[in-house]
């Protein structure tokens, strides 16, 4: 949507009360404060209201649809979002590709594909951990083979969240197999609905299908969807996997676990102890400085700075937090710590699902032994 008012010439409070005042009247009757992903067919209300306003991707550049905000005013969005328990929405086109393709794609594909991330009738996926090539990406399998105008796909994705729910879904196939493993990937984007698709779901361990496995049988894609040049695929993964870890890294999570946190300790009566009180404001500061961190990294992809390997930090940080945070919340809630649905009714005191959402933290968008790796060798230059 072109036209966008400059929000970031707004004053923080001004720019809340407006965030805050739209969310409270507009909000559709969509669950708040859900401790697990909603379906397309359930956020795409709150969707379509967040694309009609101009607001689904709050970090795009105005010229192109979206809020240009700065790291600051969007972390207030976030923190409205989030107090008043919104949905998240399926983000993996604003937040993942939308920036990807502003980058790296052709003009073509970026005439074809922003404007429908920000309507709405796309929705995207993500295929890039394969059985036997999860955190080392580089051990891809999937194959594409150059075939007349197409490329032809072979193989299987793994841990595609929401994926059942896209109709696109990004992907790293091989494309050369003669070169050391980095070279030989190329970027693709693959519609869902193409012959040889299959979606299978996963179910976590709160029984949601959450995730899904894809397959590809022999599914024949145009030569025109490859992002980037053939076999470069490895450079724009990680000018992806960058987004990916800053967002995956923002305090969102934390924040929401603290606010949780805190309801249930005045429940539990405990708000008051001084032990406890030491604890809780000790975990308050680490949010603080995570989101202080978050800033820095928003910044840098504003400003279309590199993210550098550094950014695993940020990873790391939030993750290991988000853990902490769940295990205090257990150990409060005592006797209800295991219950899936409390007395109340009230989603803010489950404790067991939180606990549960922050277990695969540490794993997924790279899990934090990589991680640490990746620090170790690439910023600190120590041996491998």
């Amino acid at each position: 949507m072109t036209g966008q008012p400059d929000y970031n010439a707004m004053s923080d409070d001004d720019f809340r009360a407006m965030v805050r005042s739209f969310v409270e009247a507009s909000y559709p009757d969509i669950p708040r404060h859900s401790l697990s992903r909603l379906h397309w067919h359930e956020v795409k209300p709150w969707y379509l209201i967040l694309s009609q306003k101009g607001w689904i991707c709050p970090t795009w550049p105005r010229e192109h649809g979206g809020m240009g905000l700065t790291a600051g005013k969007h972390l207030i969005m976030i923190e409205e979002f989030e107090r008043y328990g919104c949905a998240r929405v399926n983000d993996i086109g604003p937040v993942m590709l939308g920036p990807l393709l502003l980058r790296h794609g052709s003009e073509e594909q970026k005439a074809q594909f922003l404007p429908r991330i920000l309507s709405g009738e796309d929705v995207w996926a993500q295929g890039y951990s394969e059985p036997g090539a999860g955190s080392d990406l580089a051990a891809v399998r999937c194959e594409a083979v150059r075939d007349g105008d197409d490329w032809v796909i072979n193989g299987q994705k793994t841990w595609c969240t929401l994926g059942m729910d896209a109709n696109w879904v990004f992907i790293l196939a091989r494309t050369d197999k003669t070169v050391k493993k980095q070279a030989g990937i190329s970027f693709l984007l693959v519609p869902m609905d193409a012959p040889g698709v299959t979606i299978r779901n996963i179910e976590n361990l709160e029984l949601e299908a959450e995730f899904c496995e894809v397959f590809f049988d022999d599914v024949r894609v145009p030569a025109d969807h490859i992002v980037g040049r053939v076999n470069d695929g490895w450079s724009v993964a990680k000018a992806l996997l960058g987004h990916e870890r800053v967002f995956i890294g923002a305090p969102r999570l934390s924040a929401s676990a603290l606010a949780r946190l805190g309801h249930i300790a005045r429940r539990a009566g405990v708000w008051d102890d001084p032990v406890f009180r030491d604890r809780y404001v000790t975990l308050q500061c680490d949010v603080m400085d995570l989101t202080d961190l978050f800033e820095t990294y928003v910044d840098r992809l504003r400003d279309g700075r590199e993210i550098g390997a550094d950014v695993a930090m940020l990873k790391i940080f939030q993750s290991e937090l988000y853990q902490r945070i769940s295990e205090l919340m257990m150990e409060v809630a005592a006797e209800d710590s295991g219950l899936r649905a409390t007395p109340e009714g009230d989603r803010q005191l489950h404790a067991a699902a939180t606990w549960l959402s922050a277990r695969p933290t540490t794993i997924f968008g790279g899990s934090t032994e990589i991680m640490r790796n990746m620090l170790a060798k690439a910023v600190l230059e120590l041996p491998s």
